[in-house]
């Protein structure tokens, strides 16, 4: 499967994005699609996972309340809706598919990745 991210921008602080996985030669469907990010001099790191299974978004906490993750079956597409953006936000975002039985927040588990988006918040 191929991966394309898009959607990042520059956004100030208590601002929206919505970023886009949109994905080709397999039906997303079939895996478990997880948002990481990495911020500059920092390891990529897990923000949340759609799984595969009963398509329940999980979410570290540091992004609850303010990341909805979602699929679009029709367009083959994975969301990530992100809301009341805050400085710390700031890195470059990627959508990874894992095919495991059941999902992880180790980015070295996941076996397909796109090539990222930048997000910028400002304060």
């Amino acid at each position: 499967v191929q991966l394309v991210e898009s959607g990042g921008g520059l956004v100030q602080a208590g601002g929206s994005l919505r970023l886009s996985c949109a994905a080709s030669g397999r039906t997303l469907t079939n895996y478990h699609i997880g948002w990481f990010r990495q911020a500059p001099g920092k390891e990529r790191e897990f923000v949340a996972v759609l799984s595969r299974s009963d398509s329940v978004p999980y979410y570290r906490d540091f992004v609850r309340g303010r990341f909805t993750i979602s699929r679009d079956s029709a367009k083959n597409t994975v969301y990530l809706q992100m809301s009341s953006l805050k400085p710390e936000d700031t890195g470059r975002y990627f959508c990874a598919a894992d095919t495991a039985t059941t999902w992880t927040d180790l980015a070295a588990d996941y076996d397909y990745w796109g090539q990222g988006t930048q997000v910028t918040v400002s304060s």
